[in-house]
This record gives structure tokens, sequence and C-alpha cells, in this order.
């Protein structure tokens, strides 16, 4: 049996940028740089080369439509049995497997459906159970309630000051061809992701339904996570979390920023 890596002297850039590095997000001026210092040690080439394997089992999940049985039995009995908090860093070593199970489930266990070529709302949720790869995006000087992350010129709302929920980091990812930014949020000991995928908009779930100002919020859970989704100026917007009851992502998800 492999010994279980200690990254317990590893900054949490060191981490991020093992993260970015292995699902190719990865800022390509940094690239040379990250790749020496990885090929000059040891351990940074152990947690790198099972960081990679973590991208390929999501990989090959987000191009299956229903997993087979025997498979989802075989995850099912790899969760951990109690729930493993990974608050700003990596999980490697002995938790590798509670990794890989959490994102295979998320993206395999979980989609209801999807269709080859065409992301679903399940894909989206299913980023969430990632780390952030860089830094939380910084409120929009023009705007403050706003955040400078976007995509495609749809902004992230900053909800640290009114509404507590802080944003801790960020990532990109793209499922079946599309772009998904997702910024994360904590507030004490609760996070909530928000992803929004690029233009078109995706199938709507079948899911309880709200409206509130005329926009459409479904409801869904997909495992032990509640998951919200909405749509934004022809883009899917996808709130979920852990531990948060349902009412409040609805009302994170309808807040608008003060002009």
């Amino acid at each position: 049996m492999n010994a279980s890596i200690d990254n317990s002297d590893l900054s949490p850039r060191e981490l991020a940028d093992l993260s970015a590095l292995a699902d190719g997000t990865i800022d390509p001026r940094r690239r040379t740089e990250v790749e020496a210092r990885i090929a000059a040690s040891p351990e940074l080439t152990a947690l790198y080369e099972r960081e990679r394997r973590v991208v390929e089992l999501v990989h090959d999940a987000n191009a299956t439509v229903r997993a087979p049985a025997a498979l989802r039995a075989r995850i099912e009995a790899s969760r951990p049995s109690r729930p493993v908090r990974a608050r700003r860093r990596m999980v490697y070593g002995g938790s590798l497997v509670g990794a890989l199970a959490a994102a295979v489930l998320a993206l395999v266990l979980l989609l209801p459906g999807g269709t080859p070529g065409a992301p679903s709302v399940s894909q989206a949720a299913g980023l969430a159970v990632l780390v952030p790869v860089s830094g939380p995006p910084v409120p929009d000087q023009g705007s403050p309630n706003r955040l400078e992350a976007t995509i495609e010129g749809v902004y992230f709302p900053n909800w640290g000051s009114r509404l507590h929920w802080r944003a801790i980091g960020q990532r990109v990812d793209h499922i079946n061809g599309r772009s998904a930014v997702t910024v994360y949020y904590e507030w004490g000991d609760k996070r909530v992701a928000y992803t929004i995928v690029g233009a078109p908009v995706l199938k709507v779930p079948a899911a309880e339904v709200t409206r509130e100002d005329g926009v459409e919020y479904r409801t869904l859970m997909l495992g032990d996570r509640t998951v919200v989704t909405w749509r934004r100026a022809g883009h899917t917007c996808v709130l979920s979390a852990k531990g948060v009851p349902a009412s409040d992502l609805r009302q994170l998800a309808a807040w608008k920023p003060v002009v």
C-alpha cells in the first residue's frame, strides 16, 4: 500500500498551481515555472500525478450519460462515512478516495439524463465539489456590489457587504465545449458555489418551480446538495450548497445589486 502524502508543508498557492496545471487552467505565463518546480520535487510530482488522475476521472464522468449499476455500487461503497471538510486546500493522500468519490458521484451518479454534446444543469452543479484554483475576484471598482469575475459579459454578485457571503476563490472549467466559471462564497462554516455556464442556455431540469420578479427558479436535490438554477441574460446560473436551506439559496439567487 502506498504511504499517504503529507501536504501540510505546501502553501495554498502551490496546491492551487498543481490543480490548475492538471486541469489546464493555469496561466500560460506561469506554466514553465510550475512544471520546473514540480519536476524538482518528488513530493510535488506525486501530488501532481494524483491530481491529474482526479481530472481524468472527472472528464470520463463528464462524457458518461448514465453510469453502469456496478460502477455506481463501487463508487457508493467508497464514500467516506462522514463529510470531509476541505477549506481552502486541496485534498490529497488518505483523503483522495473521498475526493474522487465526490467528484464522480456529482458528475456521474447524479446526472438525470444529460445528453451527449450538451452539458446539463447537473454537470454544472457537479463543479461545486471541485476546489478553487485561484484567489477570489475583487469587487468591481465602478459597481462595488458586483465582482470583477464575469463570463461573456454576465457578472457575479458581491454578496460580502450586504449579505455576509464573501467570495473566497474561483475556477474556470469546460463542460462539453462550453466555458463555465464558478465563484465560491463562504459565511461562517457554510460554503456555496455559483456557476455560470456559457450561452446558449441549458435545458431546464424537472424540479420545484418558484417565481420572483418574472424570473423562474428551479430547486432540486442532487445527493446531499441543494441546487437552485435560473437563467440570466441568455446564460444558465447554478447555485448549490450543502447544509444551506433552499430558501436562502433562492434569496441569494434573486438578490439584485443597488446600482
